[in-house]
């Protein structure tokens, strides 16, 4: 029997075997429906995708007997194309990595993470930040700061101390102990050993923090007198904007 002909509410378990099924497979991926052969699914046998095809049925139907796989429906297209003709997708090039990485279809992976924006996601970016000090953490205590400050604003400010090096660290000391005492609170980027300059960090601070849906942007913060240096080059202002 083939699938088409098969009318199982949304949630039912199949039963039987796929050696049974028609070779023509109808999918629903997260709503969105697609057409192909069991032999192009389980064309990598080591992957998830094939295993979803492979012995037992894994898979629950829709309310038309197509096979549904809860994930976003919108790249699958690239997944699929992948699978038939070897072609590595140029656009949407992140998702569809993250959807290759479900799936686990080895060799797109391998060639998606030799593409220029998977490339210097990996290992530039990434392997740069890994050399920032509690990076991630920071980001959160920005963000719980900024949110503690939201109430009734439109905007809210978060005081960032970015330090290159020990030495530079050092001189923003009194600073840092200045502005405690007065009760600002300043989140410390740094100090790390990687070419990047104080103002990549400061990109990737922004990229990191809209990639969470935030509005935000930046600028030297100016510092009230007694800093025994310009606090431009250490300091800056996030500013959040809520609406």
């Amino acid at each position: 029997m083939s699938i088409s002909s098969e009318h199982k509410p949304l949630g039912k378990q199949v039963t039987g075997s796929l050696h049974t099924l028609s070779p023509i497979v109808e999918l629903n991926v997260g709503g969105e429906m697609y057409t192909t052969t069991l032999s192009t699914l389980k064309k990598h046998p080591g992957s998830k995708l094939a295993e979803m095809f492979t012995g037992q049925p894994k898979l629950r139907t829709d309310s038309e007997g197509r096979f549904f796989i809860d994930r976003p429906g919108t790249y699958f297209k690239y997944i699929l194309e992948y699978l038939r003709s070897n072609q590595v997708p140029t656009q949407c090039v992140q998702d569809v990595y993250k959807e290759a990485l479900f799936y686990d279809i080895e060799p797109l992976i391998k060639q998606l993470e030799n593409s220029p924006q998977i490339f210097g996601e990996l290992v530039a970016r990434k392997q740069f930040l890994a050399r920032v000090p509690n990076y991630s953490e920071n980001i959160e205590l920005m963000i719980r700061i900024a949110r503690a400050e939201a109430v009734a604003s439109r905007w809210s400010s978060v005081i960032v101390c970015v330090v290159r090096t020990e030495e530079d660290a050092a001189r923003c000391q009194d600073a840092l102990n200045s502005l405690d005492m007065d009760k600002k609170s300043v989140v410390k980027f740094g100090p790390w050993k990687a070419a990047p300059s104080i103002s990549d960090l400061l990109d990737c601070i922004q990229m990191d923090v809209e990639a969470k849906g935030y509005k935000i942007s930046f600028q030297p913060h100016v510092a009230e007198k007694g800093f025994r240096f310009k606090s431009q080059d250490f300091f800056y202002k996030f500013l959040f904007t809520w609406w």
